[in-house]
């Protein structure tokens, strides 16, 4: 009996591992598709989450680079008066992160990229 809660346990913690950070970057931020992207950039920031590596190769045009594991030292440079449009290169892994922390700093609207980069038929600039 002891081991099939043990076990229960452990498949509703697996399940929570992937349900949390989708529930969580839903409640910060609105996941748009790219039309609704292109027509909020000339009104928004728009920033690469990536790591400066992956935004030298290639990067949407316009966007400046705050990697999701320098958000904390990067978020003076962002402004709490405009909305913030995000991306990384496919699946969303930092940007729940990320969100919940310009979120936190007091930035009012935070979107999305589906499909990141990856999905990206707009202008790119390469080889930075």
């Amino acid at each position: 009996m002891l081991i099939i809660i043990i076990d229960i346990i452990l498949v509703l913690v697996i399940i929570g591992m992937f349900v949390y950070p989708r529930w969580n970057l839903r409640r910060n931020a609105k996941v748009i598709d790219e039309p609704e992207f292109t027509r909020l950039i000339a009104t928004s920031q728009l920033i690469d989450i990536r790591e400066a590596n992956q935004f030298r190769v290639n990067h949407i045009l316009g966007a400046r680079n705050l990697p999701s594991g320098q958000i904390d030292q990067s978020l003076n440079a962002i402004s709490k008066h405009k909305p913030v449009l995000m991306y990384e290169t496919s699946r969303p892994v930092s940007a729940a992160k990320v969100a919940k922390k310009l979120k936190k700093a007091g930035v009012p609207e935070i979107y999305l990229l589906k499909g990141g980069l990856n999905a990206w038929t707009g202008k790119t600039k390469s080889g930075n």
